[in-house]
């Protein structure tokens, strides 16, 4: 297998360049309705990327035992070439669609994926601000593993489309010419995927290519303005609770659950759900000073 190289390794000058400009460019060209920047915010979401950065580390390491085995038992070999490595490019943004889809609709990942939409500012920090917990995320991509695509290619890959990600968090950049925002995921498509409205909430799902949106009834143009943030915004900055707030909330929830069937929603429904209301119990009818019922 030929060496491939770490796509977000590669590309950290890149995004310390860009962040400088976008701020620079805020400081020249204020913009009273974008969310622009704020420095605490943005210092949290530096301090959630670099925490990721560890943390990642210590998940990779049960999750590379994992894949390395289902490698072993396929008896499927893909080589990279150069026409192979687009189609495993193009079946990882698919794999990512799911992940991600799944993320906003299954209240235990949620808690791992929050962290990246608990910021109300919307620029190229808020990318860096990443979960401690991916280790929600490996499952979805045991298939790819399983065709016979080396794990070590599939890391190129989510590498590649993390890095893409990058640059569509910006309000700098207006919509794009029509073929590429039917195409691409762009930082008009994902401005709606961070928005707090409700005709925007979940929705634009896409990594790279905006196309399973299109394909699987998620997808939204920006219409308005987005309001950056959650339905519930959380109060602070402390990157410890920024990633395990949602967690602390499961927790509170599991312990006042009336029954395993409302702890079950609380785990695996979409994160507002909340278990119906018992029936009330209904009234006795009125009854008149006679013993027979009331006349109105």
């Amino acid at each position: 297998m030929p060496h491939l190289p770490d796509a977000v390794l590669w590309s950290i000058p890149a995004f310390i360049l860009l962040t400088v400009l976008e701020m620079v460019s805020y400081r020249l060209r204020p913009d009273d309705d974008a969310a622009g920047y704020e420095s605490k915010d943005a210092a949290t979401s530096i301090g959630m990327g670099l925490g990721s950065l560890v943390f990642d580390a210590l998940w990779k390491i049960p999750i590379v035992a994992i894949y390395a085995t289902v490698y072993e038992l396929t008896p499927l070999r893909v080589s990279v070439l150069w026409w192979t490595l687009p189609l495993m490019l193009l079946l990882q943004d698919f794999l990512y669609y799911w992940s991600h889809r799944s993320h906003h609709v299954i209240r235990i990942l949620w808690a791992c994926h929050v962290v990246h939409h608990s910021s109300r500012k919307f620029n190229l920090t808020t990318a860096l601000r990443q979960p401690w917990t991916t280790w929600t995320v490996w499952p979805f991509y045991v298939p790819m593993i399983a065709l016979g695509v080396h794990p070590a290619v599939l890391a190129f890959c989510a590498g590649v489309n993390l890095v893409y990600q990058f640059w569509i968090h910006t309000e700098r950049i207006d919509k794009l010419p029509r073929p590429v925002e039917f195409v691409l995921n762009t930082p008009s498509h994902h401005r709606v995927h961070h928005a707090s409205q409700g005709d925007y909430l979940d929705r634009n799902y896409a990594g790279m290519l905006i196309v399973w949106d299109r394909m699987f009834g998620t997808f939204t143009p920006e219409t308005e303005r987005p309001v950056y943030g959650l339905t519930k915004n959380i109060s602070t900055h402390n990157p410890l609770r920024v990633a395990t707030h949602e967690y602390l909330a499961i927790a509170r929830d599991l312990r006042s659950a009336a029954n395993w069937r409302e702890r079950f929603g609380r785990l695996l429904r979409g994160p507002g759900w909340n278990p119906a209301p018992a029936p009330s119990a209904p009234e006795p009818p009125q009854v008149g000073s006679m013993g027979g019922p009331a006349v109105p």
